[in-house]
């Protein structure tokens, strides 16, 4: 069985996200969404129960895919999860220059753990949660970029 651990903070959980596990779900047997609870990149960022509950409402159609926080070493968390496989998304050439790092640390870490990068469709390549969330923080439509129930949760937090 082919399990893979796809990593992020998906703070939020976005249209290219989404469709990277689309993607995975029909080449692998089990794919867990590893929502990392630490989210240092930003100081406005939605509460880890937020995120894991979007990341189930936005991928609850797919039958071999899982949703879990984890706060430790991915490469543990993907052990403990008996994953061989981590699920990288790539966008952009500079993407790759830092996953290649990650790759390097995480094969001295797990040595049985191979990295699997996917590309989003083109028309998703452009998209990140940090874009997002910056389009939102000024009242900007983030509806082509997002779940309806992501872009319903953001405003909600917005107006608080």
């Amino acid at each position: 069985m082919k399990t893979v651990v796809y990593p992020g903070t998906f703070n939020p959980i976005t249209n290219g996200h989404s469709d990277l596990v689309e993607r995975a779900a029909r080449l692998f047997d089990r794919i867990i969404v590893a929502v990392a609870e630490a989210n240092r990149k930003s100081p406005d960022s939605l509460p880890i129960e937020t995120r894991l509950a979007l990341a189930r409402r936005v991928l609850g159609h797919l039958d071999n895919v899982e949703v879990r926080g984890f706060d430790s070493l991915l490469t543990k968390f993907a052990e403990e999860c008996g994953a061989n496989i981590i699920l990288r998304g790539l966008r952009t050439v500079a993407d790759f220059e830092y996953e290649f790092q990650l790759v390097g640390m995480n094969r001295v870490l797990a040595p049985r753990i191979e990295t699997v990068f996917l590309a989003p469709a083109e028309h998703l390549s452009y998209i990140s949660s940090t874009l997002v969330r910056e389009i939102a923080s000024y009242g900007g439509d983030i509806s082509d970029f997002v779940h309806p129930a992501v872009a319903a949760a953001i405003a909600g937090q917005r107006q608080v």
